[in-house]
C-alpha cells in the first residue's frame, strides 16, 4: 500500500531557548495542544542557543524538532536559524520561558491573511516590571515617529508572520534581543500590514532567568531604531537635525547682533551651511534607501501561498 505523504505544514512555531531546561518541556506540550487545533501538520522548532543545561534533551523528549547552536550566539540569531529552517507558511515566534500563553497563538494566527504580521502586545494586566514598561513606551513612541504608524509594542517577541515576508528581512535581523525592533520597522516601512493583539504576559517562571540587560540592551534597541530609520527613512532623522542646526545658527547670529552688538559671526554662518549640507545628505540617503528597497523587493522570495 503506497505511503501518503503529508504536505508542508501550515504553521511553524519557532522557540529560541537558552538554558530553559526547567520549563521547555511543559511549554512545548502546551504549544502543541494549541497548534494541533490550527494545523495537524504543524511543526515546533526549538533552537537551542548554546545552552549549558539539558534544554535540548527536554525539547526532544517533548517531541520538538531541535536545532542546536554550538555556542551562545544570541536570541536574534536563534530566531534567524528558525526562520531559515522552518517549512510552514506562517511562522510563530514565542519565548521558551513560559511568559507567553500558548493559547494566544490562535489569536495571532487567525489574523494572518488580512495582516502580514500580527504582534502580541502587552496589555495592562501583564505582570511586567515598571522600568521595562517605561522603556517600552519610549521605544514605541520613537518607532511610531520613524515608521509613521502607531507601534503598540515594539519589543514583543511573540508574533506571527507570513514566512516569505520573514525571509525577506532575515538578513537585517541582529543577533541579539533587538530583532523584534528590526523586523517590525522593516515590515511597516516595506508597506506590509501590521496588526496587534492584546495579550497578557505572565511573570517569568522561577526556574528561568532573564537574559536581558536593561542598560546594554536598551542602548542597543535605541541604536537599532536609529539604524533602521537611516536605512529605510533617512529624512526622518536628517531633516530634524538639519532644522535644529539651522535654528541654532540663526538664533546665535541674532543674539550676537541684537544682544552682544557684534557682527553676525562665522560660527552662525558655519551652522547654517552645515544645516544645508545635512539636508542634502539626507536627500541623497533617501534616494539610496529607495534604490536599496527596490532591489530587495525584486530579489525577495516569491509568495508561494498563491
Amino acid at each position: 500500500m503506497p505511503l501518503i505523504k503529508n504536505g508542508p505544514p501550515k504553521i511553524s512555531v519557532i522557540i529560541p531557548a537558552f538554558n530553559e531546561g526547567g520549563v521547555i518541556g511543559g511549554v512545548i506540550e502546551r504549544i502543541r495542544a494549541v497548534a494541533n487545533t490550527l494545523d495537524k501538520h504543524n511543526e515546533i522548532i526549538v533552537i537551542d542557543d548554546g545552552s549549558t543545561d539539558n534544554t535540548a534533551q527536554h525539547a526532544r523528549d517533548a517531541g520538538a524538532r531541535v536545532i542546536q547552536h554550538p555556542y551562545n550566539i544570541g536570541n536574534g540569531a536563534a530566531v534567524k536559524t528558525g526562520i531559515r529552517n522552518a517549512r510552514g507558511k506562517i511562522l510563530v515566534t514565542i519565548d521558551g520561558d513560559g511568559q507567553h500563553d500558548p493559547n494566544d497563538i490562535a489569536k495571532l494566527v487567525n489574523q494572518i491573511g488580512p495582516y502580514d504580521m500580527v504582534v502580541g502586545s502587552r496589555n495592562r494586566e501583564s505582570d511586567t516590571a515598571a522600568h521595562r514598561d517605561i522603556a517600552n513606551k519610549i521605544f514605541n513612541s520613537l518607532a511610531t515617529y520613524v515608521s509613521g504608524r502607531k507601534i503598540e509594542d515594539l519589543t514583543s517577541g511573540f508574533r506571527a508572520i507570513k514566512a516569505h515576508i520573514a525571509r525577506q528581512f532575515v538578513y537585517l535581523l541582529p543577533n541579539q534581543f533587538s530583532y523584534p525592533t528590526t523586523i517590525t520597522l522593516s515590515v511597516v516601512r516595506a508597506g506590509y500590514s501590521l496588526g496587534y493583539e492584546s495579550i497578557r504576559f505572565a511573570r517569568r517562571d522561577t526556574k528561568t532567568k532573564s537574559k536581558i540587560r536593561p542598560l546594554r540592551d536598551g542602548l542597543r534597541f535605541l541604536m537599532i531604531i536609529l539604524k533602521i530609520a537611516v536605512f529605510y527613512a533617512p529624512l526622518k532623522i536628517f531633516v530634524p537635525v538639519s532644522i535644529f542646526t539651522f535654528l541654532v545658527g540663526v538664533a546665535y547670529g541674532l543674539m550676537r547682533i541684537f544682544v552682544l552688538d557684534a557682527p553676525y559671526g562665522q560660527t552662525s554662518a558655519l551652522l547654517i551651511s552645515t544645516a544645508a549640507l545635512i539636508f542634502m545628505v539626507g536627500l541623497v540617503s533617501e534616494q539610496i534607501a529607495q534604490l536599496r528597497f527596490d532591489r530587495s523587493e525584486s530579489n525577495s522570495p516569491i509568495n508561494d501561498d498563491e
